[in-house]
């Protein structure tokens, strides 16, 4: 078949990817010169295969009003009259309950393990490499509360028997030893192991290439104007330069996959989350992190990547818009440089990007009620994360072969 890919982030090349390996002649269309330029080009650098759970979880409302608070917040809000952004949260809301964090997290770890064996397979037959790392992942805690309250990521881990070891401040420096310089700040972590790190713009980049040699063409710079549909059946896409026929099409433009859908009936509830990011030169390696370290006090992870700190977080609500405010950028300085002083924040180089968010941390992967329409989007903070095993489901689906894990409760179908 011929099959349109929409979108040349990690998700996008992905799924193009796996998509030519199954024998579809496979065309990626993005407005940008190459891939990986906006949300997959800076972002935190962690593979999250463990610590992978939705934003949506019991006691998030009490924490978000406090958070608003802080001086350095992992939550900003920036309301304004936007009725997509309303709906949105009141629906993230709705999952702030133990039984929707339960399976909302269920469905999370099962992608996610997915992901996990897919990277590696794909990793060993092109032998790409992204400045990858697999050290696992350190949930930090700076309060006794906060370790306390792992107890019901633990207990999902171990009902999906992801591997993963409770930490003392002692069995945190092990894992880290730069933490021995600021031991008294920890209270313990919680480790996941089977985590891994790495440069998300690198390995799109790579995997671009390999797809082209699989014979993916990709068209960059193209400006898509919408979907071509007849008789409920997808025909193809309308671009800036005119329309590519295609007998199927995959949506992975993700904070804007709802805005292309919404013409044809389609409500895909994803919204914009916006995140930030340093990337700063380390000049100090006994004081900069061995993988990832997630500072749980304000929702921000620490990633090594090669000869580069990776400091990455933030919630912000505020729309389509990709500002970058000098208070975030103190607020991942002062998380860095608070336990890992080891990097040049001086030289560092501040970003930010829209997350595609869905109100129940589950991306949305699988087809619509137009024919030859499928979507592969809604990954959040876990695009990195779950690409290589979303690009498996869609590659499944768009051939008409049951997919390797249970997705159908992945489809946009579970908000019906």
């Amino acid at each position: 078949m011929k099959v349109i890919v929409l979108g040349a982030g990690i998700i996008g090349v992905t799924s193009a990817y796996q998509l030519a390996k199954a024998g579809h002649e496979v065309t990626v269309i993005d407005r940008q010169p190459g891939p990986a330029l906006e949300t997959s080009f800076a972002n935190a650098g962690e593979v999250s295969f463990g610590y992978c759970s939705p934003w949506a979880a019991p006691g998030i409302p009490m924490k978000a009003m406090k958070w608003l608070f802080m001086e350095h917040a992992p939550l900003i809000l920036r309301p304004k009259v936007d009725t997509a952004m309303l709906s949105w949260m009141v629906r993230m809301l709705s999952n702030c309950t133990s039984k929707r964090y339960a399976i909302n997290k269920s469905r999370m770890l099962r992608l996610a393990d997915y992901s996990r064996i897919s990277l590696a397979t794909l990793r060993a037959e092109t032998g790409i490499a992204y400045d990858e790392r697999m050290q696992g992942t350190l949930q930090l805690f700076r309060t006794q509360q906060q370790l306390d309250a792992s107890g019901k990521d633990v207990k999902a881990l171990a009902a999906d028997g992801i591997p993963y070891e409770v930490l003392d401040r002692d069995g945190c420096i092990r894992v880290e030893p730069a933490l021995k310089h600021v031991r008294e700040k920890i209270v313990g972590g919680l480790l996941t192991p089977k985590d891994e790190t790495g440069d998300c713009f690198k390995f799109s980049n790579a995997l671009a290439k390999k797809a082209e040699e699989l014979g993916v063409r990709f068209n960059y710079g193209s400006i898509i104007r919408g979907l071509d549909v007849e008789g409920g059946r997808i025909r193809g896409v309308v671009t800036a330069h005119g329309t590519l026929q295609g007998d199927a099409v995959v949506v992975a433009l993700g904070s804007f996959s709802p805005l292309l859908v919404r013409p044809h009936g389609i409500r895909l509830p994803v919204y914009p989350v916006k995140g930030y990011s340093l990337t700063i030169p380390i000049i100090d390696a006994s004081r900069a992190p061995e993988s990832t370290v997630m500072d749980e006090t304000f929702k921000i992870a620490i990633t090594r990547l090669g000869d580069r700190i990776r400091v990455g977080g933030m919630a912000e609500i505020s729309g389509y818009t990709n500002d970058l405010g000098e208070p975030r950028r103190l607020t991942l300085q002062h998380s860095v440089t608070d336990l890992f002083p080891g990097g040049d924040v001086s030289k560092a180089s501040f970003w930010s990007g829209l997350r595609p968010m869905t109100p129940d941390g589950t991306p949305v992967i699988g087809a619509t009620r137009v024919a030859g329409l499928y979507l592969n989007t809604g990954h959040g903070t876990l695009g990195w994360t779950m690409s290589s095993g979303s690009a498996r489901v869609i590659a499944d689906l768009v051939s008409g072969r049951k997919s390797e894990i249970d997705a159908t409760d992945l489809a946009i179908a579970r908000y019906a």
